[in-house]
């Protein structure tokens, strides 16, 4: 939460060991940005540093994108959430994260390949899409 908050992270939602925030760009000059600066802050905040083991193994996955934010659900059974295909991409990027490493969509790279620039594009088949998946994958502490 210490990497999350600052940056204005929204808290979806905490399951077990996986978190699912969103950044509105509402609240952000670059909504992207402040992602991938939290997920390093995430990194950081378990332990990851050169020459050293975290004490908790964490992979990232951010994608970027347009979601319907909001309550769904009826009566008893609702949830504020940001469900759909954004989102989805998202937990199917993480999936595929090993600890330490930062997996961004295309649409998060294009806005911060200035701060993390040479991070080569890879090809990655992620459920739910036809074709293959450009990403980035950083691993900020090696």
């Amino acid at each position: 939460m210490d990497a999350l908050l600052p940056e204005h992270a929204i808290i979806d939602k905490m399951i077990d060991d996986e978190v699912v925030a969103f950044f509105v760009p509402a609240f952000h000059d670059d909504a992207p940005t402040a992602a991938v600066k939290a997920a390093v802050g995430i990194l950081k905040g378990v332990g990851n540093q050169p020459g050293k083991e975290p004490w908790l193994p964490v992979g990232i996955g951010i994608n970027f994108g347009q979601v319907y934010v909001g309550k769904v659900g009826t009566g008893a059974v609702n949830d504020f959430t940001a469900p759909g295909d954004t989102v989805n991409t998202a937990a199917r990027l993480q999936s595929h994260a090993k600890a330490g490493e930062i997996v961004v969509s295309e649409s998060v790279y294009s806005n911060v390949s200035s701060v993390h620039p040479d991070v080569p594009m890879q090809s990655l088949d992620v459920r739910g899409k036809e074709e293959a998946f450009g990403v980035h994958v950083n691993t900020p502490f090696e």
